[in-house]
């Protein structure tokens, strides 16, 4: 197997970065564009993020509601009319053998159709990779490439999204499976009759101080190696960052890079992927430790000799009004300054998005652009990260609150 190059990234320049000390509010504009829960078959409890098309339609998944209680891939459009139209593409369970509880973000092909994972259903209850196209009448088609737990070493409930290579090929992450019960990292390739193979290419656990359990999805550098995260194991058992390399044989070496918990104030249990910076730095997020112990935003660099530092840029909860607990990955602005969720905390203690800014003296600020739960029609508790559009403005699901209390989708304009 050849090293492929990352087909879909997120990749900026990023200015000089340091430790973040101060917490600020910021004047940026929230609204609620839907509420999940308004009608008998609607989705409810949206985990994941938003995938957005050159039209400016947003896309997600919802972890039940729909016709079958098994969850929902939706899709909310503008109108026209100033407001947003939301429709059901997908109920999840209509049949035995579907996939049910997606908790992941979608991707697109270049054809445009859709790809995600379901956390539980398929023919073995563990969970599936799916693929939904456009059925040219409008509505769209739902199959399943592959149902997890179909051998007993098959990794199983995958609660990460997918990513493509050059070639066409997916992979992705499963929490627990494998050979040593710890989650697994996987590949999904064209058969050339229609169908998908999936492979195994890492068993987590297979070593003392391997990571052990891993939420989020995989990214790619420039070379054709993964970068990924776990919530467990590594030396302090609380987490790791790993790396995953084409050894030239077919297969793939993995290293851990980071072990959390290896200082008094390192993040713990990161349940967020990662992203890159024009110059090769990594940035994350932990949802517990720090010096409040209420999670983290961490930077890895190189340190030029074949290993990697990492450093706390900002400490959550280090005042009352700060957010608590990001569970989500972070996006990079054009200028970039880093964004986020967090599921708790702020001024209401339901979450907040915020900004961080670098303040080009060696240290971070970190600006509150939004305390979640200000109203009681407000969204409640991020699980997801943001996506921005053309003109700057940010999305986002929660997965409570709302009119109904089933969530939201909501924009942020800064």
């Amino acid at each position: 197997m050849q090293a492929r190059r990352p087909s879909l990234g997120l990749r900026t320049t990023f200015a000089a970065l340091a430790v973040a000390l101060l917490a600020a509010s910021s004047g940026a504009t929230e609204k609620v564009l839907y509420n999940f829960g308004i009608s008998n078959n609607d989705g409810l409890y949206p985990y994941a993020g938003l995938t957005i098309d050159r039209s400016g339609n947003l896309y997600g998944t919802t972890v039940m509601g729909g016709s079958e209680n098994g969850g929902t891939v939706f899709e909310t459009s503008p109108n026209g009319s100033g407001g947003w139209t939301t429709k059901v593409l997908h109920n999840f369970g209509i049949s035995g053998t579907d996939g049910q509880q997606p908790h992941a973000r979608l991707i697109f092909d270049g054809a445009g159709n859709l790809y995600g994972t379901t956390s539980a259903g398929g023919s073995e209850g563990y969970g599936t990779v799916f693929e939904l196209t456009p059925n040219g009448s409008g509505g769209w088609s739902e199959v399943t490439l592959h149902n997890f737990g179909i051998v007993y070493t098959d990794g199983i409930y995958p609660y990460a999204n997918l990513i493509f290579d050059d070639s066409g090929n997916l992979y992705g992450t499963t929490s627990k499976g494998g050979s040593e019960g710890h989650g697994a990292v996987f590949e999904m390739t064209p058969n050339g009759n229609g169908g998908w193979t999936e492979s195994v290419l890492h068993n987590f656990g297979i070593g003392d101080h391997d990571g052990q359990n891993p939420f989020a999805g995989l990214i790619f550098d420039g070379e054709g190696n993964l970068y990924g995260t776990t919530a467990l194991g590594g030396s302090e058992g609380e987490g790791t960052v790993f790396e995953m390399t084409p050894n030239g044989n077919g297969g793939w070496t993995e290293s851990v890079l980071h072990n959390f918990g290896i200082g008094d104030h390192d993040g713990l249990y990161s349940y967020a992927a990662l992203i890159f910076d024009g110059a090769g730095n990594l940035y994350g997020t932990t949802v517990g430790g720090g010096s409040a112990d209420d999670g983290t935003v961490f930077e890895m660099t190189p340190n030029g000799s074949g290993g990697w530092m990492e450093r706390v840029l900002h400490n959550f909860g280090i005042s009352g009004s700060d957010g608590m607990g990001p569970n989500a990955a972070l996006v990079f602005d054009g200028a970039g300054n880093l964004y986020g969720t967090t599921e708790g905390g702020g001024s209401e203690g339901d979450g907040t998005a915020f900004e961080m800014t670098s303040n080009g003296g060696g240290s971070w600020t970190e600006f509150i652009l939004h305390n979640f739960g200000i109203s009681d029609t407000d969204g409640q508790q991020l699980h997801a990260g943001l996506i921005f559009d053309d003109t700057g403005n940010l999305y986002g699901t929660t997965s409570l609150g709302g009119s109904q209390n089933d969530g939201t989708v909501f924009e942020v304009i800064p």
